[in-house]
């Protein structure tokens, strides 16, 4: 199986192809991770809310246990500073759900972004590539078949009348000629159907 053709012209246009479109995926890549760095900036403020809330938890905590060995009202101090600890907790929860939505929200685009993308660029790059390699291998099956000669002649005759004008024509036509048989004929109108491939013999 062959990747690209033999012939200049047409290999350089599939490497300028092929080059184009990786860098179009490598670029949308890179602008992915772009949108996603710009996404998780919001999440900024759910991470302070956590780290606030964490801070003030655990300082409450702290308070609510020093209140607590105060002689006669400690239970009574504990109370208030464990449940603004609560608050606290609850502040650094919220915080944190933001951080993770944010996050979700902005793998998930950077995703789509890729995907679509991708696809688009493997729709219109992809089916043309795959034709040309099976088509080349398919021509080149034909050459090496006994009769393959004949047969790219042939198709050489049926498909574009401008590829055939730098085949010499012999009297009667080139047509007359292949059903003749003559070989000369026969080669240059096999190799027309070759450089349709962007192969050689």
């Amino acid at each position: 199986m062959r990747l690209y053709a033999q012939t200049p012209a047409r290999r350089t246009r599939q490497m300028v192809a092929d080059l184009i479109a990786v860098a179009v995926i490598a670029a949308v890549v890179k602008f992915a991770l772009v949108v996603h760095d710009a996404i998780m900036l919001l999440a900024e403020p759910g991470r302070k809310a956590q780290s606030a809330g964490d801070s003030l938890s655990d300082g409450l905590d702290d308070a609510g246990n020093a209140a607590s060995k105060v002689p006669f009202v400690g239970d009574s101090l504990k109370k208030p500073l464990q449940s603004a600890a609560g608050a606290a907790t609850d502040l650094s929860d919220a915080g944190q759900s933001l951080e993770h939505l944010v996050g979700r929200v902005a793998t998930l685009t950077a995703l789509a972004l890729v995907v679509l993308s991708v696809a688009f660029v493997l729709v219109l790059w992809l089916p043309p590539r795959v034709r040309w390699i099976r088509r080349s291998a398919t021509t080149r099956r034909l050459l090496d078949a006994p009769g393959g000669t004949d047969l790219l002649a042939l198709r050489a005759l049926t498909g574009k009348q401008r590829d055939l004008v730098a085949v010499p024509v012999p009297p009667g036509g080139l047509a007359d000629a292949w059903r003749r048989g003559d070989q000369q004929v026969i080669a240059d109108l096999s190799m027309v159907t070759l450089r349709q491939a962007g192969l050689r013999p």
